[in-house]
């Protein structure tokens, strides 16, 4: 499984990458496997500034579909178009090509919250 060194993780396997004044947001290589082959991806929210755990958006996969929630509080600027036509990036790669949303973060005092990598490595083996 892998959980790259750079990111902030939830408990709730999602993950975030930040760079300067944005966060790109997904689900872990652990979450993706769990969901199976991922189908869709809807994210409504662009434009709009959501709080810590309000969703942004759905994944659905064959077997399930879920809620995503927001790992910081933050405006989503950009969903990850190329998941329109390829939701299977986040299957194939998901903490590059399969980022879901872009935010530009309101509080980055909220980054402090999250799991650090081996935080998250004791959740997912536990």
């Amino acid at each position: 499984m892998n959980i790259p060194e750079n990111l902030k993780y939830t408990k709730d396997h999602e993950y975030v990458r930040v760079d300067g004044e944005f966060a790109y947001i997904g689900i872990t290589d652990f979450a993706q496997g769990e969901l199976g082959d991922i189908v869709f991806i809807e994210v409504e929210t662009v434009e709009e500034t959501l709080e810590i755990e309000e969703p942004f958006g759905t994944i659905e996969a064959v077997k399930t579909v879920s809620d995503m929630f927001m790992p910081i509080s933050g405006e989503v600027v950009e969903f990850n178009e190329k998941l329109e036509d390829t939701p299977e990036l986040i299957n194939q790669d998901p903490y590059n090509e399969g980022w879901i949303i872009k935010i530009k973060v309101s509080n980055t005092s909220e980054l402090d919250d999250l799991l650090s990598p081996e935080q998250y490595k004791a959740v997912v083996e536990a």
